[in-house]
Order: structure tokens, then sequence, then C-alpha cells
């Protein structure tokens, strides 16, 4: 059961030294993805799906996961925007972002806004492929790339038929992460950061989100993983690493689960 009085803070340090359980993940991704599966346990009406990597990762990394939904019977694909690099990598101003954001300016600028440029560039990205396929998509996104695939849903609620989120940080963008020391030391402004975020959630996230949390996350704070706002939300708590949630075989029967699961459904 989710604790609504934990603190929001980034995990302690000492928490990275659980992320060797990836190791552990790993060994057990490997007989899963070779096991056979029944007639009965492929689906048959399920939505196309769109997978979104974490931060300093591509689709290599959620290549276990696509080939373990896809031979379930899941049309899926990857992002195909490279490495994801929180936008920081990439070439933009705030006057670049999608108008739902409504950034205000910010001097000095540097790439506070790069996660709603992506934002934005997966907005455009998955309208095409919605319009292309003739029907909605399901996202799922593994740490930083549920938080963007969360943002688009929200601003494509006609392109983007439910969500879900392994690990993902969905209060104060960085703030409460283990990367917002480094990211404070580059000069970015996370308490401004932390604002646009907040700002995003007056408009709450209409369609089905299901997120996935690990009990012992060591790269981004327990308390910042749980909605308390969108109003068809489940949470799922497990037992793996942060690094590990997209090789993890029982978080894979939770994302099948969750794909298979009626849109009227309650969350």
């Amino acid at each position: 059961m989710l604790d609504e009085l934990l603190l929001l803070a980034p995990p302690p340090r000492a928490a990275l030294l659980g992320e060797v359980r990836v190791l552990r993940d790993l060994a057990l991704m490997l007989p899963a993805l070779h096991r056979p599966v029944t007639a009965s346990a492929r689906l048959s009406n399920a939505s196309p799906v769109l997978v979104l990597p974490g931060y300093g990762a591509g689709d290599a990394s959620t290549y276990p996961l696509r080939r373990h939904l896809a031979r379930h019977g899941v049309a899926c694909e990857g992002w195909g925007l490279g490495m994801n690099r929180a936008g920081l990598n990439l070439k933009h101003t705030l006057a670049d972002l999608h108008p739902s954001w409504g950034a205000p300016l910010k001097q000095p600028y540097r790439g506070e806004g790069g996660v709603a440029y992506l934002c934005t560039r997966m907005v455009e990205h998955v309208a095409r492929r919605a319009e292309a396929l003739g029907q909605p998509l399901t996202l799922v996104g593994w740490s930083l790339g549920g938080t963007i695939a969360r943002e688009v849903a929200r601003d494509l609620p006609q392109a983007v038929n439910r969500v879900i989120t392994m690990g993902s940080p969905i209060i104060g963008g960085p703030k409460y992460t283990a990367a917002a020391r480094a990211l404070r030391r580059m000069g970015l402004d996370l308490d401004w950061i932390e604002a646009q975020v907040a700002a995003r959630d007056a408009r709450p996230i209409q369609q089905p989100l299901t997120s996935i949390i690990s009990r012992s996350d060591g790269i981004v704070g327990r308390a910042a993983a749980i909605d308390r706002i969108s109003p068809r939300v489940r949470h799922i708590e497990v037992a793996a690493s942060h690094l590990g949630l997209g090789f993890n075989p029982l978080v894979w029967r939770h994302v099948l689960e969750a794909i298979s699961q009626p849109l009227d459904a309650r969350a």
C-alpha cells in the first residue's frame, strides 16, 4: 500500500548500491525471452504500442520489452528520437515548445525546457503515427520516457488511449531524482522546472494510467513517483532495480496486463 506520508526527496545515495540488482533482472530476462508463448496468451485486439526509453538510453534499451510484447501479439515500435538526453543535446529555445506548456521566459536559459522540447517533438511524432495507423496508440515509458509519455497523452487525448510508466518521476521533474545533483552542477534551475511540471497538472491526464514503481528505487524518490492528481491512475509496486525495470519479466507481465485492460475499466 502506498504511503501517503512519504517526503519528497531524492533517494539516499546509499540506495544507488541497490541498483546492482539490474544483474538479477538481466539474468531473469534471458529465459523469459525464449519461453514459449501459448495461443491463449496472445493479445488479439491490442492497440499499437510506442515505447519510450529512459534518460541516457535509446531504443536498444527497450528492445527486450518490445520483443516480449511482439511475441504476445502486440504491434510495438521504439520512439525513434535517438538517445534520450532530456533534450540537453538538442538545440532549441523556449519559443520552440508546444503552446500548451506556456513556459515563461527565463534568463539565463540553460536548457531547463529540454524535456518539454522532447515532449513537443513526441507530440508531433505520435500524432503522425496515430493518423498513419488509423487508431490511437498506447504509450509505454521507462523513467524519463514515462514522464514524456504522460505529457504527450495530456496534449493528445484523441491520439493516445492509455499510458504505462515504469519508475517515472511524476512530481518535480528531476528535482527528486539521483540526477538532481549533477543537473544543479550544470547550472539548471530545478525549482523552475518543478514549477512548470506543477502548472501542467492543472490539466489532469484523463486517459487510464498504470504507474509501475519499484519499492527500493535508487534513482527516483518514491514519493515523487506517486500520482495523486490523475483521475484514472493505478499504481503497482514491484521489487526491481530502477535500471532493470525494462528487463524484469514481472514488470513485463504487468505491462501486458495493463495493455489488455478494457479502456473503460476503472483504474
